[in-house]
């Protein structure tokens, strides 16, 4: 099949297809006038890299999953150097969850202090910036 019937089937851009080709997610033969020539497991591939950068997993982390479908699985996920990538996944998420956690703290505490001020000097004029010399 063509690379736009296999962006159409695949759910994703000619592109999209094209980006995964270049970084060596999938490879397509070529037929004799140069086009390039998909089949349906290359749907198949697609439509994994595709979920699994839908789920925030880096399109150069589908690897594993990727190999585990062309060993002939069922699913990109049958296989324990998948697992190994989703935990590598959840372990960055908690990473940032942490992070964002923290940063949202901080910018209630200083919310909080603000409020505090304001409701102490609900009647105050504003102190202009010290001029820099």
């Amino acid at each position: 099949m063509r690379i736009g019937e296999l962006a159409q089937q695949a759910g994703v851009t000619t592109k999209t297809v094209r980006y995964y080709e270049s970084v060596g997610l999938l490879r397509a033969e070529r037929l004799a006038n140069g086009y390039r020539d998909y089949s349906d497991d290359d749907v198949v591939i697609v439509r994994e890299i595709r979920m699994l950068s839908s789920l925030g997993i880096p399109v150069e982390k589908s690897r594993p999953f990727l190999d585990c479908l062309i060993a002939g699985h069922r699913r990109g996920d049958d296989c324990d150097d998948s697992l190994s990538t989703y935990r590598a996944a959840i372990a960055e998420f908690d990473r940032r969850i942490a992070d964002l956690s923290a940063r949202r703290q901080a910018v209630a505490a200083l919310l909080d202090e603000a409020i505090t001020r304001a409701n102490r000097c609900s009647g105050c004029e504003p102190q202009p910036l010290a001029a820099s010399t």
